[in-house]
């Protein structure tokens, strides 16, 4: 991922410096298990792990010459270690460091955008309770419907991320996986306890079965919980775009104090950082599809996945890690107008409000045709106008006094009165983890 788009702390990770970090402890850590085993001596791996060394330039200059990254990484490792270096990657095949060290990344990766998650899962939190009683219009085909609360817009994302978040969990958790069983995963030439003791020495699990690689499986569904995860970001930031619009001026996202918004226009304020996002949210769902294309491999093995996950893996960690970022500081930051909100609502003498009236006529004993069709001579003989009044259409048709007086009417224009159930949604979402985790299995507690 360009620099534009990449965190300081996910650079780091996705380093060649981290990655071949990575290697080293996953080759010692196989040494290890095979001393434990009486299969090195103690005085070899002691000098293994005193002396081994690597670096990236004489890397590089190896590979220029054998053309085949591992086995740089080694021959470069191997000089500084000398005779006893024999004792390294023994019965081990490429696969079994580069699936396993992907495991490692893939898990540090995703453990840093949990902590993401959890600042964002914050700030909505917060900002939500904050705008729980804010009333705003709510949309449908993006035509006004029923009047809602800014609150309960983001206690929605709230809870969608939460769920996210839970998922992303369980799929690091099932990609964590090492594997040291040989060149096609029959542990020919590698005793099956040296993968159990250097996977759990690595914090892995054990994979139960391997051919040459690790299931392609595992990854597809980690890059495609990453996409949902972005899915819901680009919602977020599409509600901030469409709220953000001059006509409407609900939200706004930050404007900054020497911020510029256009080069020929200087009164632009744009909802640019929401439409980064969205752009963004594509390249995540692009590299869901060809992780889903990495599961099929020929036989044991083949590398066709392996330039992909080059590019995709980082990129999509990368990239959600980043937007996370974005989306928190746009949500912490975000300008909202109650005002507008409220105007809004009303537009067209508040239209928004024809249920209400609908269901006050069949109360009174009309029948529902008949009802609907009252209310809608009145509501679309305001929509669209100028000077277009739904209540006071209302207040001037003798077939609607028939059935209504004038109080019974205005008390139909009252948005609290269609609110009165926020605090139960309210309840009732942020009751949610508990009842969850008050439910789960004792082998059940990845979501704890």
């Amino acid at each position: 991922m360009i620099e534009r788009y990449t965190r300081p702390q996910l650079a780091k990770i996705w380093s060649e410096e981290n990655k071949y970090d990575v290697w080293l402890k996953i080759e010692i850590a196989a040494t290890e298990a095979l001393c434990e085993l009486n299969q090195v001596p103690k005085e070899s791996l002691k000098k293994i792990k005193e002396k081994a060394s690597f670096d990236i330039k004489r890397i590089n200059e190896i590979d220029k010459e054998v053309h085949h990254d591992v086995i740089a990484f080694l021959t470069c490792v191997n000089e500084s270690i000398g005779p006893d270096s024999r004792f390294l990657h023994l019965g081990m095949t490429s696969s079994d460091l580069i699936d396993t060290s992907l495991s490692l990344l893939l898990k540090q990766a995703g453990e840093m955008i949990i902590e993401g998650i959890d600042k964002f899962l914050f700030t909505l939190k917060s900002k939500a309770g904050e705008y729980k009683n804010t009333v705003c219009i709510g949309r449908t085909h993006g035509v006004h419907a029923e009047p809602t609360t800014f609150g309960l817009k983001l206690l929605g994302f709230w809870e969608e991320l939460n769920r996210a978040k839970i998922r992303f969990e369980y799929a690091i958790e099932e990609a964590s996986v090492g594997m040291f069983s040989g060149a096609v995963g029959t542990y020919s030439n590698i005793d099956p306890r040296v993968e159990e003791i250097a996977s759990k020495n690595l914090g892995l699990r054990p994979a139960l079965i391997t051919t040459q690689i690790i299931s392609r499986d595992r990854h597809a569904n980690y890059v495609c919980e990453l996409a949902l995860i972005a899915g819901i970001i680009e919602k977020i930031a599409t509600e901030i775009r469409h709220l953000q619009r001059t006509e409407v001026l609900e939200v706004e996202e930050p404007f900054y104090a020497n911020q510029k918004g256009s080069s020929a226009m200087p009164h632009k304020r744009n909802p640019w950082r929401s439409e980064n996002l969205c752009g963004l949210a594509r390249l995540v769902r692009s590299n869901a599809q060809a992780a889903l294309e990495n599961i099929s491999l020929w036989h044991e093995r083949d590398i066709s996945h392996s330039s992909v996950e080059r590019v995709i893996l980082p990129d999509a960690t990368t990239t959600v890690d980043f937007m996370l970022d974005r989306i928190n500081e746009i949500i912490f930051k975000l300008n909202v107008y109650p005002e507008n909100m409220k105007e809004n609502m009303f537009k067209f003498g508040g239209v928004v409000f024809s249920q209400t009236v609908l269901l006050k006529l069949i109360d009174k004993g009309l029948e529902r045709e008949a009802a609907y069709k009252l209310v809608q001579k009145n509501a679309h003989l305001a929509w669209n106008k100028k000077d277009g009044d739904f209540k006071s259409n209302l207040l001037a048709d003798k077939d609607v006094l028939k059935h209504l007086s004038e109080k019974e009417i205005n008390e139909c224009f009252n948005p609290t009165s269609l609110l009165k159930n926020v605090d139960v949604v309210f309840e009732r979402v942020l009751d949610l983890p508990r009842r969850c985790a008050s439910r789960l299995t004792p082998t059940s507690t990845a979501i704890s």
